[in-house]
């Protein structure tokens, strides 16, 4: 049956014009939402908000009791597991929470919601929003490996005019493995075919993906990987990803392959990694996430003269709080009008 309304509490900072777009799109949205209580924004789409702001505790009552009446909630309260379940646990007509992150599972998975909860309250998240930059940082990573980043800064820094003509390797000859065909390595499959490239791709499915011309069966990963110029991660981080690109992968690669991960950092074996990248296995990695973030400043991919790194910030534009309310006020009139919900979260695998 269609539904009248839906209260809609912001749990973390919007802006005025990210909140105008949902009420434009979805008329029958009630937004409660209170600058005054979430924590400011230090940049553009800052979800976190400022971690040295903090709440009076007359300001806290308000914003339990705002996060109390509302039917749905954008945005996990202040991006904390504990404040979830706090609400989940006080609210019993809440039965939505959208998160702003792509994966947003992990705080999902923390808050230790029982079967009930996670039963009664969809989850749903931001996948797909950032697909499109972080394509964009892919090809940005391996294109920098191909075209030798590392050695055109070194030569500049020394002026140095270079020791001859130097060759380059050219995308539209490469072989890219793109390890997750989802919604970010589907877009990364269709940039790199776009540049000529030969596109491979991990699946469990085995159902055809636009732009790949090899579908790889993910136990057979290694032995792809032993054929590509440059491999993609794009996957999210759950007890079965973890560690998935380690010894075997970066043990049979040739030398100087080319290595981005734009997906989650507990992915890899940075170990592993790290043996790769001192064999000249992998020549250059392109690191926009790590196992642990911030980075520890012990850690040897800091020093390492192949690797770049970025502090998880690949996905970040300017465009992304718009685009993140467009898609929530999309599965606004989805759930008012009784429709399945777009991008819900597995209860089982929290992404």
């Amino acid at each position: 049956m269609p539904e009248h309304t839906l209260k809609v509490a912001v749990a973390v900072s919007l802006d005025d014009a990210s909140a105008d777009r949902i009420r434009e799109l979805e008329p029958r949205v009630e937004l409660l939402r209170d600058p005054e209580l979430t924590r400011p924004w230090r940049w553009q789409g800052d979800w976190e908000g400022d971690p040295d702001w903090e709440r009076t505790p007359e300001q806290q009552s308000r914003f339990e009791a705002m996060l109390d009446e509302a039917d749905a909630l954008f945005g996990i309260p202040d991006v904390s597991p504990a404040a979830l379940a706090r609400t989940v646990r006080a609210n019993e007509r809440l039965r939505w929470v959208h998160t702003t992150a792509a994966g947003g599972g992990g705080q999902v998975r923390a808050a230790q919601l029982t079967e009930a909860e996670l039963e009664r309250v969809v989850v749903t998240t931001s996948a797909g929003m950032h697909a499109s930059t972080l394509a964009e940082w892919a090809l940005f990573g391996v294109l920098a490996g191909a075209k030798g980043l590392r050695r055109l800064e070194a030569d500049q820094a020394s002026r140095t005019w270079g020791d001859g003509r130097r060759l380059m390797r050219h995308v539209s000859e490469m072989t890219v493995l793109v390890v997750g065909l989802g919604g970010i390595g589907k877009v990364v499959a269709e940039r790199f075919a776009a540049l000529g490239a030969t596109v491979w791709g991990t699946t469990r499915s085995g159902e055809p993906v636009p732009h790949v011309d090899r579908l790889v069966p993910i136990d057979e990963l290694a032995e792809a990987a032993a054929h590509a110029d440059a491999i993609v991660s794009t996957l999210p981080g759950t007890e079965r990803t973890t560690g998935l690109l380690g010894a075997d992968v970066f043990g049979a690669l040739r030398d100087d392959t080319v290595f981005v991960n734009v997906g989650r950092g507990t992915v890899v074996d940075e170990d592993a990694l790290l043996d790769a990248l001192d064999a000249g296995r992998v020549g250059f990695a392109a690191l926009d996430v790590t196992a642990v973030e911030p980075l520890p400043a012990e850690s040897r991919l800091w020093e390492h003269p192949s690797v770049l790194l970025s502090p998880h910030t690949a996905a970040l534009s300017v465009q992304e709080p718009r685009r993140i309310a467009e898609l929530f006020a999309r599965n606004a009139t989805r759930l008012l009008d009784g429709e399945p919900l777009e991008n819900v979260m597995s209860t089982k695998e929290f992404y």
